[in-house]
């Protein structure tokens, strides 16, 4: 068992997963938080007690070893580590909504302050793929960032959503580090410096990431949900009724493997296996933000660190599944028993086992709905001979409200088969792993039966007849080599067909209607391998592209788009955002202003003071009070002007991002960075150019 070795009583709200350890001297390691005060705690017992003017760091009234960092924001993020390599000591990065931050403690100095108009929301230190020198990796409003210890931007590229949680982790084993970030859609995106490689869905928001060696990657959501990832797989997730504030990857036993360490929100701490999400240690603490240390596991300690009580859980768990097992044995003894004494129920005319042969089907169709019931997926299951199916669990991930369902039919309504409606929100395939109690009328014990079956990722769009009259203006057209009667294959296997449709070989076109919206969706395939999709939904677009992508293995992919009532839109946002900008500029023009002329009415106010002047006085003092209100009102305009403006960047990101999707492999990296220079050069026709066809050239 490790023992702790220090305990460290903070004096200060500490926020949640704002907490870093850095060598800022280049030796003794030091605690830095972000406190909810709009200050940083700095706890340096090792500290050269200096005094500089004009900085930012003042010595805390209550504690000699701590330090605080003024930083007059609410803080979003906050890291610490080696941004300068020639410095030999680590740098403290605080972030907020309006700025970045690196500084040096140790020098008692700003590295560099910048203002990122996309804000800061997570923050990584490191080194991201063939980019030498480390960088400081900010994701705020769909928008991801990097700076070098000068503030240079060194890496800029576009996110599906939000950035909740970043991680650097070499994902696909080259030796150079990708970047991992979850985001607000429950995505967990990697990216080979500003090349989506791979993409994970989550169940919740992705909370926080941490590497743990190789390809292998933890991860906390916002439902209590930690387990661990390597590459695309996942290996194992455990699901608690309290969150996880942070995950942290450390060798505890010494057995040479990282175990995943993860503090919860009640303040209990435990450390699990990478490999099975086994319990090897645990503590606890009387909140969920507390500061204690233990020393690591020694060679000989290699094996468990759990104590007696851990051993006799593992007792007691053994022992339960003991009496489970022997409940099950018995109930099949009585079973047996009452078969062979037991006559005929007068009820239903069986006994209570089911026959041998007893099968499961299940089929996946779309339904249009009716007066009472909206357009959905509908799952029937049925049994192969006069069972009742009782009830039918089902586990999948993010199409129920919670992670499971069950429908459990009144007495009166029992046959044997029943239909499931089931209304996925997004288009991504999902496995449905199902339970169904299968019996009689008359049973009190039931077979339960386990089955898999997976939901198409287009379940959500029913195939319609063609009408010229409903055929969207907005298009995607590109060429790809592949026969069409391959293009079938992918049709079937990702659209919920019926049973009865046959599609013709080259030339063909299909068309579905979302069950969402009633939209239409036309797929056009020529001989040529010329495929045209019309859709009004830019976001449907991409998820089919990178379907055909991932289907056929394409790895760079070119395309011609428009989408003319989204782009308007777009132009629309973009006006906003120069107004916003504007405002922005003549709010802090006025502000400045009036911290000017605030100055001169004190330094008048003071002297008309000191010459018995009190007419005076109050007059200036009466002018300053109105200047104070006025600032108080000029806050509250900019403030409001900067949240509006957050949206409209978050949906110009958001554009650039869904340009980008619709193209595959470099063609996407060179519509991101051209779409981005286009935005920094304010030419807006360019940028719709490069939406269009991908490049800003004629």
């Amino acid at each position: 068992m490790l023992l702790p070795v220090f305990t460290l009583k903070l004096r200060h709200k500490i926020s949640p997963r704002m907490v870093a350890i850095g060598r800022y001297d280049g030796t003794h390691p030091c605690l830095a938080a972000a406190t909810q005060a709009g200050k940083v705690f700095i706890h340096n017992p090792h500290t050269r007690n200096q005094h500089v003017s004009a900085s930012r760091v003042f010595q805390s009234p209550l504690e000699s070893d701590v330090s605080l960092l003024n930083i007059n924001q609410a803080v979003s993020c906050l890291t610490a580590g080696v941004l300068n390599p020639e410095l030999g000591y680590d740098a403290l990065l605080v972030g907020t909504q309006t700025n970045l931050l690196a500084y040096d403690v140790y020098n008692n100095s700003d590295l560099f302050y910048r203002e990122v108009a996309d804000g800061a929301n997570a923050i990584v230190l490191g080194t991201l793929g063939d980019i030498s020198s480390p960088l400081a990796i900010i994701g705020g409003n769909c928008a991801l960032q990097g700076f070098n210890h000068e503030g240079r931007d060194l890496f800029w590229t576009v996110t599906g959503d939000n950035v909740n949680s970043l991680a650097l982790c070499d994902f696909d084993g080259d030796g150079k580090k990708e970047l991992l970030v979850g985001s607000e859609d429950f995505d967990i995106r990697v990216f080979k410096e500003d090349e989506i490689v791979a993409e994970m869905t989550e169940t919740e928001v992705v909370t926080s990431l941490c590497p743990m060696y190789g390809s292998r990657f933890g991860y906390a959501l916002s439902n209590g949900t930690v387990g661990v990832y390597d590459k695309t797989a996942r290996y194992w997730r455990i699901k608690s009724k309290n969150h996880a504030m942070s995950i942290h990857a450390f060798d505890l036993n010494s057995d040479g493997v990282n175990e995943l360490i993860t503090g919860w929100s009640n303040g209990k701490v435990d450390a699990r296996s990478d490999r099975t999400g086994e319990v090897i240690f645990k503590d606890n603490f009387s909140s969920a933000i507390a500061v204690r240390g233990y020393l690591p596991g020694t060679a000989e300690m290699k094996g468990n660190l759990m104590d007696t009580s851990v051993e006799q859980d593992l007792i007691r768990e053994l022992s339960q599944k003991k009496q489970n097992l022997l409940l099950e044995l018995r109930n099949y003894e009585e079973n047996a028993k009452a078969e062979l004494a037991s006559p005929l129920n007068e009820a239903d005319g069986h006994r209570g086992i089911i026959p041998a042969n007893t099968r499961l089907h299940t089929t996946l169709s779309v339904s249009l709905g009716s007066e009472t019931q909206t357009a959905h997926t509908e799952l029937c299951i049925s049994t192969s001979n006069d069972t009742i199916i009782r009830a039918v669990l089902i586990f999948a991930e993010g199409i129920f409200t919670g992670e499971s369902h069950v429908v459990h039919p009144s007495i009166h309504n029992l046959s044997s088969s029943i239909c499931i409606p089931i209304a996925p929100p997004k288009d991504v395939p999902v496995d449905l792993h199902l339970k169904a109690f299968v019996g009689y009328r008359s049973s009190t014990q039931f077979h339960v039966f386990e089955l898999t079956r997976q939901l198409p990722r287009f379940s959500m769009y029913a195939l319609t007849s063609l009408d010229p009259a409903s055929e969207p203006i907005s298009y995607v057209n590109f060429t790809i080599a592949e026969r069409a009667q391959r293009a079938v294959v992918w049709l079937s296997q990702n659209f919920l067909l019926p049973e009865d449709t046959h599609i013709q070989n080259a030339p063909f076109q299909v068309c579905f209607t979302s069950l969402r919206n009633g939209g239409h969706l036309y797929i056009k395939i020529k001989l040529t391998g010329e495929i045209t999709i019309n859709t009004d939904d830019i976001d449907l677009a991409g998820d089919i592209i990178q379907s055909m992508a991932s289907f056929f293995a394409i790895e760079d992919l070119q395309v011609e788009a428009d989408f003319p009532v989204y782009f308007e839109e777009l132009r629309k946002v973009l006006v906003k955002v120069d107004e916003y900008h504007s405002v922005h500029q003549k709010l802090s023009a006025d502000m400045a202003d009036h911290s000017n002329l605030i100055r001169s009415l004190l330094v008048g106010a003071e002297d008309a003071r000191l010459m018995r002047d009190m007419k005076t006085m109050k007059s200036r003092y009466m002018e300053l009070y109105d200047l104070n209100r006025d600032l108080l009102n000029g806050y509250k305009i900019r403030s409001n002007n900067h949240t509006e403006l957050l949206g409209n960047l978050k949906a110009v990101n958001q554009a650039i991002q869904r340009a980008g999707r619709l193209r595959v492999g470099k063609p996407k990296n060179q519509v991101i960075t051209a779409c981005r220079d286009a935005i920094r050069s304010n030419n807006i026709n360019t940028l719709f150019r490069i939406m269009r066809v991908g490049t800003a050239s004629s």
